[in-house]
């Protein structure tokens, strides 16, 4: 009988071995990666999945990155200030070394095309895969409303986002691994009733740190507990300075006991390129007041670089708008050529 570890090994067998052609062959891969646009981008981000995607540009691999709005109103009522946090998250993705000449950055919203792709890949997907569908499940569970169509029909969505361009390769973490399962099922299906059309992408296993806010909760900007990409270095320290620790002046990594001390430590090592573990032992007695400030120097001197970037780029008033209008561009003609060969396979071009 086949358990779910033994499962994920195999999964991870199969993305070593993709790593591995993918570093010999970038040119022959093409990635979708993407955020929704609910705020500014912080630690959580930087470390989770863009330095990844610049390590993969680097690499050869053709990069896509989408800046879903339209899912920012899935589990929301509104759209808040989508459009200031999609020019935002362009400043951050290019000072933190993504060439943007080279990457397409875009808008779901503005790419009718590819929002067109949804209503013939429902068609391929039962209500019951959809409702099995981790997040789905959990949002089911969470939330104190009714859910809605566009939260349960989001793995099809994100279907749409990976193959209108027909992205054949998409970085994720364990958790992801069912919303791809859902993009594999939906190209199969296609090309099986209707001729070959788009490729079946493959995951390409990231090991994601777990990132968590400065109080030990997950990292939120509603919580007020995530260092932002955009801040400055002083209100980085007044942050990091009004992190609630405890009255234990031995400094020790236990999540579950010592949150706050814990995440402080996480936040260091990981810009230290260290360990919680041995910045702790550094630290012995040191107190509060010792980690915090070292916490404030390891993300300032290591964003320091990304700071200036930022900064300049923020300087030329039309340089994220620019990127963004290229980005949907490019988007917009690639997805209707998919879209074209979509209804040709179909037989309904008139």
């Amino acid at each position: 009988m086949t358990t779910p570890s033994d499962s994920f090994a195999a999964t991870r067998e199969r993305s070593d071995e993709l790593a591995a052609e993918v570093a010999a062959h970038p040119d022959r891969f093409r990635v979708l990666t993407g955020e929704r646009p609910t705020g500014r981008l912080h630690l959580g981000h930087y470390f989770g999945t863009i330095r990844e995607r610049v390590r993969l540009q680097e690499l050869g691999v053709e990069l896509f990155v989408i800046l879903a709005d339209y899912q920012v109103i899935t589990d929301r009522d509104t759209l808040g200030q989508v459009r200031d946090n999609v020019y935002h998250a362009v400043l951050d993705y290019a000072a933190s070394g993504i060439d943007m000449s080279r990457a397409t950055v875009f808008t779901h919203s503005a790419v009718p095309a590819l929002n067109q792709l949804m209503l013939p890949f429902l068609s391929l997907i039962t209500e019951s895969e959809l409702h099995r569908n981790p997040t789905v499940k959990a949002e089911l569970a969470a939330s104190e409303r009714a859910l809605s169509g566009l939260m349960l029909t989001y793995p099809v969505h994100q279907a749409a986002d990976i193959l209108f361009c027909k992205g054949n390769l998409v970085p994720v973490g364990k958790d992801q691994l069912p919303h791809l399962e859902v993009t594999r099922v939906i190209a199969r299906r296609f090309n099986e009733r209707y001729g070959r059309v788009f490729p079946e992408p493959r995951a390409l296993l990231t090991s994601t740190p777990e990132i968590p806010g400065l109080d030990g909760r997950k990292m939120s900007k509603s919580y007020g507990n995530a260092i932002s990409l955009s801040m400055t270095a002083d209100e980085t320290a007044a942050l990091i300075r009004r992190t609630p620790t405890d009255s234990d002046r031995r400094i020790t990594f236990d999540p579950d006991t010592r949150p706050g001390v814990s995440a402080l430590l996480t936040t260091a090592a990981l810009c230290l390129g260290s360990d919680e573990h041995t910045l702790a032992d550094k630290l012995g007695d040191g107190g509060g007041s010792a980690l915090k400030k070292l916490a404030t120097d390891a993300v300032n001197d290591f964003f320091a670089g990304h700071r200036a970037r930022r900064e300049e780029l923020a300087a030329d008033p039309d340089f994220a708008s620019g990127i963004v209008r290229e980005g949907n561009r490019r988007a917009n003609e690639i997805a209707e050529r998919t879209l074209d060969e979509v209804h040709s396979a179909m037989g309904t071009v008139y």
